[in-house]
């Protein structure tokens, strides 16, 4: 049987807030109603919040949930600027308690949305803004599922996991230099020794950042580029259409699994 989905009416806007001694422009989507809806934080990967997540946090307020797509690049993208973009992530990478308080920040402003159902909280995050959310999770925030695409992954035991309720989904791409099957692996079998619910996917031939679509000229002004902005030519990382639709679909399959009712009604 083909599950069917009754499809809301979006609202969305932007939505500033100040952490990291900066001021974030976070994207937030949710259906046009009172709720409560199920809430979702989307972390954006180390290129900055662009075009792909604010489109995944539309796309879940289509289905009832309240999107919450944060930023900690102040609004700043970095298209054809990888040495820029290292030099921003990779301190903030080193520092578990600044990635905490990013993503706390941006989780309080989900929160703060009314018709929130505080008790249904899942996140999802890319590269960068997967270690940003599995932060939070370590910390203590209770989400029903956390999905993460190439995260960057921390170094942990166990024992720092056995208090975490949610259920794990950990994608990468098989030719991935950035976060490799092997590196996923090590980190879902830390989950198992912790007893965690985990599933990992690993998808043939693709590469870092394999969901990101070459843009189109819209799209690239929207983000702060030009329109002749030439696609990244990054070694190591791609595009790969198939998969991407793959990734997205296993992502919206954990959040049915989790924080959708059971019973039968339509709304979440």
């Amino acid at each position: 049987m083909v599950a069917r989905y009754r499809q809301y009416m979006v609202v969305v806007r932007e939505v500033s807030y100040h952490v990291d001694g900066l001021t974030m422009i976070a994207h937030l989507a949710h259906p046009d109603g009172e709720g409560p809806w199920p809430a979702v934080l989307i972390g954006h990967d180390g290129v900055g919040l662009e075009h792909y997540q604010r489109s995944r946090a539309d796309i879940l307020a289509e289905r009832g949930y309240v999107a919450f797509a944060l930023d900690y690049h102040a609004g700043k993208t970095y298209f054809g600027q990888p040495q820029a973009m290292l030099d921003r992530v990779m301190p903030l990478l080193a520092d578990p308690e600044r990635m905490r308080a990013i993503g706390r920040a941006g989780l309080d402003a989900l929160l703060a949305v009314p018709g929130v159902d505080t008790g249904r909280l899942a996140a999802i995050g890319y590269g960068a803004g997967g270690r940003i959310v599995l932060e939070l999770a370590r910390m203590g925030t209770p989400f029903a599922a956390v999905a993460v695409v190439h995260p960057a992954l921390p170094a942990s035991r166990a024992e720092d996991w056995t208090d975490v309720g949610a259920a794990f989904l950990l994608c990468t791409g098989s030719e991935d230099p950035l976060c490799t099957p092997e590196q996923l692996m090590a980190f879902a079998s830390v989950l198992q020794g912790a007893g965690r619910d985990w599933r990992v996917n690993i998808y043939g031939g693709a590469q870092h950042a394999f969901w990101a679509a070459p843009m189109s000229s819209a799209d690239a002004l929207s983000d702060g580029g030009t329109p002749d902005r030439p696609a990244a030519t990054v070694p190591g990382v791609g595009h790969h259409a198939a998969h991407a639709r793959r990734a997205w679909r296993a992502v919206l399959d954990l959040l049915d699994d989790t924080l959708r009712r059971s019973d039968g009604d339509e709304k979440l």
